[in-house]
Parts: structure tokens; sequence; C-alpha cells
């Protein structure tokens, strides 16, 4: 079972801790950075516990030791992010498909025609690099 606890500071996020958790949860999420104390917290009150995620923002800043630690018992320390920023309104293959058509001599403003996409947009996306193979 999973559970996610959030809170403004930590004092907030161990009470909420002795609240939510129980022997049956397996994965924890932290709002706040896993501090010794916190680790220990999430450990006593659910024993069963095999990852713990926090935001990626937060995971650079956790002590190497309680990371080892972690490791050592068989729990992994994981950064959690949700996507931030607003979403993408044309996703990788449309930008592909327009640097291909461009590639092969297709005019702007008919690749805007057939694609629906505004011709401004089109030559915005003429200056993308195309991501990198892997």
């Amino acid at each position: 079972m999973r559970v996610e606890v959030k809170a403004k500071n930590n004092f907030e996020l161990l009470q909420k801790l002795d609240e939510d958790l129980h022997d049956g949860v397996t994965e924890v999420y932290v709002n706040l950075r896993p501090t010794k104390e916190i680790v220990v917290h999430i450990l006593e009150r659910a024993p069963n516990v095999r990852r713990i995620s926090c935001p990626p923002s937060l995971y650079p800043k956790v002590s190497k030791k309680v990371i080892i630690a972690l490791s050592q018992l068989g729990v992994e320390l994981v950064p959690e992010g949700y996507p931030r920023g607003r979403p993408k309104k044309y996703d990788e293959k449309t930008v592909r498909k327009v640097q291909e058509l461009l590639r092969r001599g297709t005019p702007a403003k008919e690749i805007s025609r057939s694609l629906g996409i505004p011709l401004r947009t089109v030559y915005y996306l003429v200056g993308k690099k195309p991501p990198q193979q892997v």
C-alpha cells in the first residue's frame, strides 16, 4: 500500500506519519527532505516499507549516510516528481513530422495547412533540434 504524506514543516510531517502509517504500508512519499529523524519515524511506524520517495529537488540534499543505511535495510530512496510547467501542445512525433516535411522541401504554408498547425508554430518547430537518439 502506498501513502502520500504532505506537510508544511517537519513537526507536522512527523505527526501525520504517526496517523497515516501502519504495518501494511510498503511505499511512502514525503514532500519534505527525508532527514534521519523522519526516516527512523517511517521505519518504526511502517516496518514493511520498501520504498521512500521525495521531490527531485530535495533528493540531492538527503544525507548520503541516510541513503546508504536505507539501502542496507533493503529500502530504496528515490526522487519522484510530478511534471511541472505547461504541458507541450505538440508531441515529438508531430515535431519530427514537420522537420521531415521541411527536409523534403514542402513549403511551410503547406505544412501548416495539412497538419492544422499555425504557420508561426511551424517556423518555431523548424528551429527546434530533434531529440538525440540513444
